[in-house]
């Protein structure tokens, strides 16, 4: 895949930024959790996501990225508070998850991930 990608150009409209607060919770289900990560994102019209990244075997943490997306390239220069919420099923590690921002990163042990 990696090849692939060689020479290609990256988006100019997504980017992986700060978080400045990260969770695992508990679902109502036995064994369901979701990762809820808030914090400020630098463009008013920025649409944050958590994207997990893919393995082609089970990793020890899975990276889940802060990632923010502005449509057009074109940022409206003003801070605006995210929260930003994904389901953790079939995304943990045999050890847990990782969250991963632009400065800083967060580990979280959570039990019934893959198995390495």
């Amino acid at each position: 895949m990696q090849k692939i990608l060689d020479g290609t150009t990256a988006a100019n409209s997504n980017r992986v930024i700060r978080f400045d607060h990260a969770e695992v919770v508990a679902g109502i289900a036995n064994g369901t959790y979701f990762l809820v990560v808030s914090g400020q994102a630098p463009c008013m019209n920025m649409d944050v996501r958590l994207v997990p990244l893919i393995y082609a075997k089970c990793p020890e943490f899975w990276g889940i990225e802060v990632v923010g997306t502005v449509d057009g390239g074109f940022c409206l220069t003003a801070v605006k508070d995210f929260t930003a919420t994904i389901p953790l099923a079939g995304i943990v590690g045999s050890k847990g998850i990782e969250v991963i921002g632009s400065d800083n990163t967060m580990r979280f042990p959570v039990d019934g991930g893959c198995e390495g």
